[in-house]
């Protein structure tokens, strides 16, 4: 497939890095530099000795260099990429060195060994029974300490109306840690998080009394929920379970029929530290179905990467499963086919009118729902006592924008309009990439 810059720039794992990967994207500063259709390859004379070798498998994409950088993709790696997309006729060697061989086969026997199926173990009915039984104690230690914690998040709402608001934004931030905690030692760290996220809130300005009730409902409502699960539709459940902090077998998941469709990557954005716990949200449009999909990759520190497979402005063919929702957004690939080469990305939205439509069903179907791609078809940014979008309708969206990536999205419209995906979290709208005169634009 054809690669543009703004593709490769999107797999930087900050901006120094995209920066640095830029500087070093000149033919002059490689020693050599060669292409196949399977890879790139080059080296680079750095600080040490010996050049640095660096390698693309452009299967993937999946990255290979000597440089003691901790950082995934490095600049080396980045610059490569870059040579390759902006100047294919500098990659002059045809030939595999045979450090890339031998780094290529190695990745080739590992893939076999993944999808290469486990001998299967022989049978030992009485220890099946016990494992059974052991985590059957597990899980109902750990429904016995939820149903605890939520009767004192329950006890705790209660006092925070009965009190009334007018005090809160004077408390400690250890007043909201407190009640966080105690949910964690209940085992519900997803309700944890939000109750920690509550201090925040009081100084968001003035509407800050109506923002704050409207999260306290939100826990109240996981706790009734809870509370009667076993009345609650399946699907609803598993919403009510995974906003607890339950997870989902991934493994259960990808062994249910699937949605083959061609899905167009839109949107990506990472969270976190490099040195942490990051999160990457990779936000995905379906072709013929129109349906939206978040594929989530995490990364506990530099040595873990993040998956890479999905690069904003690509579609892919494949087919994908949804984890159990009243509204399924969350997502794996199950099996894929292959790139749609020459696919422009899908923006299924006409209009805004259309996109609160979607954005209400999804809402009222799954209110915890923290954030939904959108994906508009012709908007014209523009600048007024903040960044909006607005369609021919007149209807408009507010954008939660810093101002370089307002102007940026002027400058790629030109006053005309233009097609933009990002989240929306019921409040505003994040831009996350742009399409303009039939090319991708990650923001």
């Amino acid at each position: 497939m054809a690669w543009h810059s703004e593709q490769v720039l999107a797999l930087a794992p900050d901006a120094s890095s995209a920066r640095a990967g830029k500087s070093l994207s000149s033919p002059s500063k490689w020693q050599t530099l060669g292409a196949t259709e399977q890879c790139a390859w080059g080296t680079i004379q750095g600080s040490g000795k010996k050049p640095y070798q660096t390698a693309i498998d452009l299967t993937g994409p999946a990255f290979k260099c000597t440089c003691p950088s901790r950082k995934f993709p490095c600049k080396h790696g980045l610059a490569l990429f870059l040579l390759l997309a902006q100047q294919p006729a500098v990659m002059k060697e045809s030939s595999l060195p045979d450090w890339v061989t031998e780094w290529l086969e190695k990745r080739t026997e590992k893939e076999k060994k993944k999808a290469k199926p486990s001998e299967p173990k022989e049978r030992d009915p009485e220890a099946e029974a016990k494992a059974i039984a052991t985590a059957e104690k597990r899980a109902a230690s750990r429904e016995s300490k939820v149903t605890q914690g939520l009767d004192e998040l329950s006890t705790f709402l209660s006092d925070l109306i009965r009190g009334g608001f007018a005090t809160l934004p004077s408390r400690p931030p250890r007043f909201w840690e407190s009640a966080a905690a105690r949910l964690v030692d209940a085992q519900a760290p997803g309700l944890a998080r939000r109750v920690g996220a509550l201090y925040g809130i009081t100084s968001r300005g003035e509407t800050w009394p109506a923002d704050l009730l409207h999260e306290l409902s939100l826990l109240h409502l996981a706790a009734e929920g809870w509370s009667r699960i076993d009345q609650l539709p399946e699907p609803v459940q598993a919403d009510v379970r995974s906003v607890i902090g339950f997870t989902s077998s991934q493994e259960a998941t990808l062994n249910q029929e699937g949605i083959r469709d061609n899905w167009s990557v839109v949107g990506q954005r990472i969270l976190g530290d490099e040195e942490r716990l990051r999160t990457q949200r990779t936000w995905l449009f379906g072709q013929r179905t129109r349906r939206a999909a978040l594929c989530l990759s995490f990364s506990a520190g530099p040595n873990q990467p993040l998956d890479m497979s999905l690069i904003p402005g690509t579609t892919i063919d494949a087919e994908m499963v949804f984890f159990p929702s009243a509204f399924p957004l969350r997502a794996l690939v199950k099996d894929r086919i292959g790139v749609a080469e020459d696919v422009a990305p899908v923006f299924p939205h006409e209009k805004i009118a259309a996109a609160n439509e979607f954005a209400a069903l999804a809402f009222a179907s799954n209110p915890w729902i923290e954030r939904l791609p959108l994906g508009l078809q012709a908007v014209v940014p523009q600048r007024t006592s903040r960044w909006i979008v607005r369609d021919s309708s007149g209807d408009a969206l507010r954008l939660d924008a810093q101002d370089e990536t307002g102007w940026t999205l002027l400058a790629l419209s030109g006053g005309h309009p233009i097609s933009v995906a990002g989240e929306w979290d019921g409040q505003c709208f994040r831009p996350l990439s742009a399409w303009a005169e039939g090319r991708f634009f990650g923001l």
